[in-house]
């Protein structure tokens, strides 16, 4: 997608030598139009498909879920909670997720009467894939069918793809970043 790699370039900031900051105008501060044109994207590419659900994980995936909610008419839009609390504690489908940006494992969890049918799980980043792993895993507890992934940038130098398309899932990631060299951003 040209327009959301051109953001990429002009806006992102690698901070380490493979951690890319995108905080301006997808994680941190959301950028409407951005978002926008990325959830028609996410549609076009599933078009045909059957979609009952979205499922995200919390937090930089909830924007993402909403705008594609608003672009397959208002379907409903499921967050995996990182941990539990006390009003999320009973019935609940959990898995344990690895973050790679934070370093720290927790438990994501989805109340089980949220999580059935047709089910596209979306997030902003794809790296090593342990947040969508943690999805899939949740959705095969339900008995959900998963119709695909949807990601906004992806970090093909990492195994999340590859592991995901091994255990049978379409994969669709809108930018994908082949390395970073001296410094810059090579897209795929």
């Amino acid at each position: 997608m040209l327009e959301l790699k051109e953001k990429i370039l002009s806006d992102g900031e690698i901070i380490e030598p493979d951690i890319l900051k995108v905080d301006s105008f997808i994680n941190h501060q959301i950028d409407p139009k951005t978002y926008r044109s990325i959830a028609k994207e996410i549609k076009r590419r599933f078009a045909g498909e059957k979609i009952d659900k979205i499922l995200t994980i919390e937090a930089s995936g909830i924007a993402l879920g909403l705008a594609l909610s608003y672009e397959l008419n208002d379907i409903p839009v499921v967050f995996a909670k990182k941990g539990t609390s006390k009003t999320v504690n009973d019935d609940l489908y959990t898995s344990e997720v690895y973050s790679y940006t934070k370093g720290t494992r927790y438990i994501a969890c989805v109340k089980k009467k949220y999580l059935n049918e047709n089910v596209i799980l979306v997030d902003d980043f794809l790296a090593d894939g342990n947040a969508m792993l943690g999805l899939v895993d949740m959705c095969n507890q339900a008995k959900a069918h998963i119709v695909g992934c949807g990601i906004i940038i992806e970090k093909g130098f990492q195994k999340g793809h590859q592991k995901l398309v091994d255990l049978g899932y379409r994969v669709e990631s809108l930018a994908i970043i082949e390395s970073f060299e001296n410094g810059k951003i090579v897209f795929k």
